[in-house]
């Protein structure tokens, strides 16, 4: 980007700060001391390969690198593998007046045709230089007839040819391809770099800028020294003659203060939805971009995670001391599954926002949804159950209480009035279900059979068939299934029962008015020849 500014008849042109502060020698690279070993070992040692792949994310350095390397393979001054950038073939090639040097953007030269005029050229030998030098930016953009025409020159080049491929998405690239060329990665470079270099630019600018602004800068362009001197550069121009502090560089990007991610967080984990929509509001009366606070937060959330189970975070998170104690705190008093949720529902909404007339409905939807997890419709059968559940048992609560007490322990009932004990004789329909009781209730779906699990089937008197269950919730909940259980009976059995539910207290003090002693496991083994296992 190139401004012109004229001034009284004098034309001057500003540069940005990216093109500016381009590095000139392998020295002045960021971040990529072992990249930087191999190659001015390879110079200095005359080991020079024909092929080189440069891969990595955008701004960390590739194509500076290979337009250095081209200097230094051709310099005519070298120095220890870098060049002088003195001589006339450095100066030529800074200049770009150098016609061995070609750079080719691979996103508008991606034919066939364009291949094919550089297999022509490379037999032509360099005018000025040792190497003619071809630099392919986006080279994973070209089509698959152009890495065809490109791979019989690249396997077998001319010895004064050079190729140096740079590119973001390398898994995009043929394996023939990948297999011809020496392969460097290019790591992210980390925030502590990015922020003494941005300093150092800074103080040779004579810019003031505070050192938290300059931190949070390095911090969210991910390791991407271009953005940062993108962003940089606008702080700069924006505030001309001001001192540059995090506020105003918030303000100027729409972001929100990482500070107020903690407090968001803190709302939505305690379910204060009126809290967090107080929040939202001031974020979008202050201009904070929506999607931008989406896609903070769900990195904010991963942060937390990262704090929480990894043992040394400071190798995980590119952030101070301070700041990973913090995520350290928070992330520990929230629960991952519930920090996996909040990074799921996040995302979803950072995809429905990009298409979205009012971002703020949306996000203020998603975290009533979260605030209000009965809200959720896949699971809002289940919590219709467990609340009528929890109802009734109020209900039988309350019964229990106002009911009197059984008749063998009320005090007004003389002991010869108590039923006499009789012989226990179960009818034959009725010992069948409950010989073959842990068969029946596998024919009911998941709930019913988990519940039917922890009842057992007994016999009092008469022609019922008694469900005995352990608490309350269960007996009201398996009521409400009563015609579904009636039916499976019929079904299996060919017969009509009459299904009563009980209590476990009950049918004990029940069977002991009638038989004289509790319904035990052991006799009922004896009488039906029933495995205890198949009660458990």
């Amino acid at each position: 980007m190139v401004t012109t500014v004229i001034y009284s008849g004098c034309t001057m042109a500003y540069i940005a700060l990216y093109r500016k502060l381009r590095p000139q020698t392998f020295s002045e690279v960021i971040g990529q001391q072992a990249i930087v070993r191999a190659l001015k070992n390879q110079i200095t040692s005359d080991r020079i390969s024909h092929a080189y792949l440069f891969c990595g994310t955008r701004g960390t350095g590739k194509t500076s690198t290979a337009k250095i390397f081209a200097r230094a393979v051709n310099c005519l001054h070298p120095s220890n593998g870098e060049p002088c950038n003195e001589c006339f073939v450095c100066q030529d090639i800074l200049k770009q007046r150098g016609v061995d040097v070609i750079e080719i953007d691979a996103a508008s030269n991606n034919g066939v045709d364009n291949i094919r005029d550089i297999r022509e050229e490379v037999k032509y030998p360099p005018t000025d230089c040792r190497y003619k030098v071809y630099i392919i930016d986006e080279v994973h953009m070209l089509s698959a007839g152009a890495f065809n025409a490109l791979l019989k020159t690249l396997e077998e080049p001319p010895e004064h040819v050079i190729f140096v491929l740079a590119t973001t998405d390398p898994q995009k690239l043929p394996a023939t391809i990948l297999s011809r060329c020496q392969r460097y990665d290019f790591r992210r470079i980390s925030a502590d770099d990015v922020t003494n270099v941005l300093a150092s630019y800074m103080e040779k600018e004579r810019v003031k800028i505070d050192a938290d602004a300059l931190r949070y800068i390095a911090e969210i362009t991910d390791g991407a020294m271009r953005d940062a001197l993108s962003l940089l550069d606008q702080c700069v121009s924006y505030y001309v003659d001001e001192t540059i502090d995090l506020n105003k560089v918030l303000n100027l990007i729409g972001a929100v203060d990482p500070g107020k991610f903690f407090e968001f967080t803190e709302s939505v984990y305690a379910r204060n939805s009126a809290r967090a929509m107080e929040q939202i509001n001031s974020l979008v009366m202050g201009g904070k971009d929506i999607l931008q606070f989406v896609s903070d937060m769900i990195q904010h959330f991963r942060n937390l995670m990262v704090a929480a189970v990894v043992e040394k975070p400071t190798q995980a998170l590119d952030f101070s001391r301070e700041r990973i104690e913090l995520y350290r705190v928070q992330g520990r008093k929230i629960p991952g599954s519930i920090l996996i949720k909040y990074v799921n529902n996040f995302s979803t909404l950072q995809s429905q926002l990009k298409y979205a007339a009012n971002p703020r409905v949306l996000l203020e939807v998603a975290v009533i949804k979260l605030c209000c997890p009965p809200v959720d419709e896949h699971l809002e059968e289940l919590y219709d159950r467990i609340e009528q559940l929890e109802k009734n048992l109020g209900q039988i609560k309350t019964i229990q209480s106002a009911a009197p007490p059984p008749i063998a322990a009320r005090a007004d009932v003389p002991p010869d009035e108590i039923p006499p004990a009789k012989k226990k004789a179960v009818p034959e329909d009725i010992q069948n279900v409950i010989h073959h009781w842990m068969e029946f209730i596998n024919c009911f779906d998941n709930a019913v059979k988990a519940l039917l699990k922890k009842c057992k089937p007994g016999y009092l008197e008469g022609d019922g068939l008694q469900i005995i269950c352990p608490d309350p919730a269960s007996k009201n909940w398996l009521m409400g299934k009563q015609n579904i259980i009636l039916q499976n009976l019929a079904q299996n059995y060919h017969k009509d029962f009459n299904l009563q539910f009980s209590l476990i207290d009950d049918y004990d003090a029940r069977h002991k008015r009638l038989y004289g002693n509790k319904d035990m496991f052991e006799e009922l083994q004896s009488t039906l020849n029933i495995k205890i296992s198949e009660w458990e």
